[in-house]
């Protein structure tokens, strides 16, 4: 379903690649980092235990690692609210060793992102392909004709879900406290309107050592259920010098490095934040994110479910009850 799909995905912004290997099909810069993902993908099936205990998934921080933390959050927080419109494109992988070998994407897709302050997002996958084979010893990728990507709107009130496979738009009303500047407990929770006390409040933050010294590397958490179905951990890799996200790898909820070694690496490409275009089209045409599907669609009206409060589910931990 949509919030599945979405928040395996996104979030946002400027090409390069940090985290994830690519068998051949990523740049040079992608290897280097083999290394550290590797240890980050035992990390996180090694962590499961703790999750589960409904305590942190890694040791203590340090005071001065908690202060430098707290100020990464705060200036990644500064850029994200210095942001009035966004237009990037991403490029999307996803692993998943059932349906290709290991290092080789299942899929592959290319989209853009959109967001104008301070609660208005759109993300749509514009072409995806899907491993068919290996051919002259490299992986193959075609198209399918009846499989689309995700496409998604927030316009502040509603989520907007199109489904082009159906041929149906899910429309979900916010409630009014999800409404507006709110939108971080969207879908979306890593690039809109970031507040660095909430994103602490739903995640179990740290910040880890980046494959390169121009880049920030932290590991998100989740604490409360919903998050947990949907991930089980992720890599955000920041720009040190403008604290914009530019790479972001998110793990399947039940990934294992050698049992279930599922997760999506994005990049972020060709970054257009606060242009003179952009704004033109936000505040003169009114097309700058446009949330009307095709006339011929059907329209299905749906129940937003309002994710639970992390501090309700401390007793029984992240993963649930525990099992007596």
């Amino acid at each position: 379903m949509m919030r599945s799909i979405l928040t395996s995905m996104l979030v946002f912004l400027v090409s390069s690649s940090v985290v994830a290997q690519q068998a051949g099909t990523q740049q040079a810069g992608t290897q280097q980092a083999g290394t550290q993902q590797a240890g980050t993908q035992q990390a996180a099936a090694q962590n499961g235990n703790a999750n589960a205990a409904g305590q942190a998934p890694f040791g203590a921080i340090s005071p001065a690692a908690q202060q430098q933390l707290d100020q990464v959050l705060q200036n990644w927080q500064n850029q994200s609210n210095g942001t009035k419109t966004l237009d990037v494109k991403f490029l999307r992988f996803h692993y998943d060793a059932a349906s290709a070998p290991l290092g080789v994407p299942a899929n592959k897709s290319q989209g853009i992102i959109k967001y104008a302050a301070p609660d208005r997002g759109l993300i749509r996958v514009e072409q995806i392909v899907f491993y068919a084979g290996m051919v002259a010893a490299k992986p193959d990728f075609k198209p399918a004709a009846d499989r689309f990507g995700e496409h998604w709107v927030c316009n502040g009130k509603q989520l907007i879900e199109f489904d082009r496979n159906a041929k149906e738009c899910r429309i979900q009303d916010l409630p009014p406290g999800m409404q507006g500047k709110n939108i971080i407990s969207s879908p979306l929770p890593f690039v809109f309107n970031l507040d660095a006390a909430q994103l602490k409040q739903r995640y179990w933050v740290r910040q880890t050592q980046a494959p390169a010294p121009d880049v920030i590397l932290l590991e998100v958490w989740p604490k409360r259920g919903e998050d947990r179905a949907q991930y089980k951990m992720v890599q955000v890799a920041l720009e040190a010098k403008t604290f914009q996200p530019k790479a972001l790898v998110m793990y399947a909820p039940n990934f294992d490095a050698k049992l279930a070694p599922v997760w999506d690496h994005y990049e972020f490409q060709e970054v257009k934040r606060n242009s003179l275009a952009d704004n033109f089209q936000r505040f003169v045409t009114r097309n700058f994110i446009p949330e009307k599907p095709p006339s011929d669609w059907k329209i299905l009206r749906e129940e937003f479910a309002v994710p639970e409060e992390p501090a309700a589910q401390q007793a029984e931990g992240p993963n649930g009850p525990a099992k007596r």
